[in-house]
């Protein structure tokens, strides 16, 4: 009986995926599914020792900087998971761990920090949180998304990665570097408002102070630079034998294990009413970094792997990723323009996330597309929503104020 062309497709693919399959294995290395037992107690640990490190060091600096500070090293986890990708060549698989887990941060983390905050807010006063109001000051944070996003679509546009969107990326988390240092050092948080650990780090005398908070980054460092390859092979070596795509468990299951730290630590400030905003903000940063820094990183790390300039190609899969990731983005971008964050806008990121597993079990690979589509629709409409209500103090009006007081009289 012929085979239907349907079904040679079909065929066709599931070789083309399992020998791609078994070339990420050998590319990565030569990896048990047993490593996962090791390697992931490892990076889970390397993170808490950097977080615990970025934390202690970020209650003696301004509190925008500190965070941007303490997000960069929190995701220094995922940078290398990225680098080990890149370095190995493997472009399929580059999009995997960015796209999932700035999904995670803004679909799962944002509505979970609002949660978090509300359960906490209702015992304590008996009334529902509503919304989580940000500072003025947080106006900066704001608006640094929106460049890199629009550069992000760009990316998208022309389905490719090159080293002059390194220098342009980089330039744009340089320039909100220098805007945050600009800013005065607002009130500090008390010193029993840490974790245990950090206030322990915090309280001791300057000299072993430092000294702790260097040993931390040195071997939450040196941990994640062994560790990140067999980390990454480990994860390939299971789904290969468990039937799972590389690229879904690169995709979400890397990042819930690397960005579980700063998702603890951040979830730690949700918990106190005042700290919501710095929660939220936390996360934000995380969103601009990886964004400007991690993005900017692959293509350089791909070159210098191949020797030459070279440029990521994305394929049609790839490019769906990344145009859903970037349309969750956008959707959180206009949430934050008046400088709130309400019940139904949390409640919104998180049904759209989790419809994100849903729907392709129904309508295939097209709901991703119309997914985001519906985030694309919904920025545009809270955007309208917002220019048309044009009262009181948002992102673009506190950013001017703060642009004026801050950065054009120095």
């Amino acid at each position: 009986m012929p085979v239907p062309p349907s079904a040679r497709r079909r065929i066709q693919l599931n070789s083309v995926s399992g020998l791609l399959l078994l070339l990420y294995v050998a590319a990565l290395a030569q990896t048990s599914p047993w490593a996962a037992l090791w390697t992931t107690p490892c990076i889970v640990i390397a993170s808490m020792l950097i977080a615990w490190g970025a934390e202690s060091a970020q209650f003696f600096i301004a509190q925008g900087f500190a965070l941007a500070i303490l997000a960069l090293m929190q995701t220094l986890p995922e940078f290398a998971v990225e680098a080990v990708l890149a370095w190995k060549q493997q472009s399929p698989l580059l999009l995997a761990n960015l796209t999932g887990a700035l999904r995670l941060l803004t679909g799962l983390a944002w509505p979970m920090i609002y949660l978090t905050s509300a359960v906490v807010y209702r015992r304590r006063v008996g009334q529902p949180l509503r919304k989580i109001t940000l500072h003025r000051h947080q106006s900066v944070e704001v608006m640094a998304l929106i460049l890199p996003l629009f550069y992000a679509l760009f990316i998208w546009w022309k389905g490719q990665l090159h080293a002059y969107d390194a220098v342009v990326l980089v330039a744009l988390y340089v320039i909100y570097l220098v805007l945050l240092t600009k800013l005065p050092p607002e009130k500090q948080e008390g010193i029993d408002d840490l974790e245990k650990i950090p206030r322990a780090i915090v309280t001791a005398p300057r000299n072993r102070r430092n000294s702790i908070i260097a040993a931390l980054f040195l071997t939450g460092g040196t941990l994640i630079y062994f560790t990140a390859e067999p980390f990454l092979g480990s994860l390939v070596a299971v789904a290969a034998a468990v039937g799972i795509p590389s690229f879904v468990m690169i995709q979400w299951l890397a990042p819930v294990i690397s960005e579980f730290p700063e998702l603890a630590s951040t979830f730690y400030f949700a918990k106190q009413e005042e700290k919501a905003p710095m929660a939220l903000m936390n996360i934000v940063s995380s969103n601009i970094n990886q964004w400007t820094l991690l993005v900017a990183m692959l293509p350089v790390v791909f070159s210098i792997s191949r020797g030459t300039p070279s440029a990521i190609v994305f394929d049609a899969e790839q490019r769906t990723e990344l145009i859903l990731t970037i349309g969750q983005s956008f959707a959180g971008l206009a949430f934050l323009l008046n400088m709130e964050f309400a019940w139904w806008e949390a409640a919104g990121m998180f049904g759209l996330f989790a419809a994100q597993f849903v729907l392709p079990m129904f309508l295939g690979s097209d709901a991703r597309v119309m997914i985001a589509a519906v985030f694309f629709v919904g920025a545009g409409l809270e955007f309208v929503r917002f220019l048309v209500r044009g009262r009181g103090h948002n992102a673009f009006v506190n950013f001017w104020e703060t642009w004026r007081e801050h950065v054009a009289t120095k």
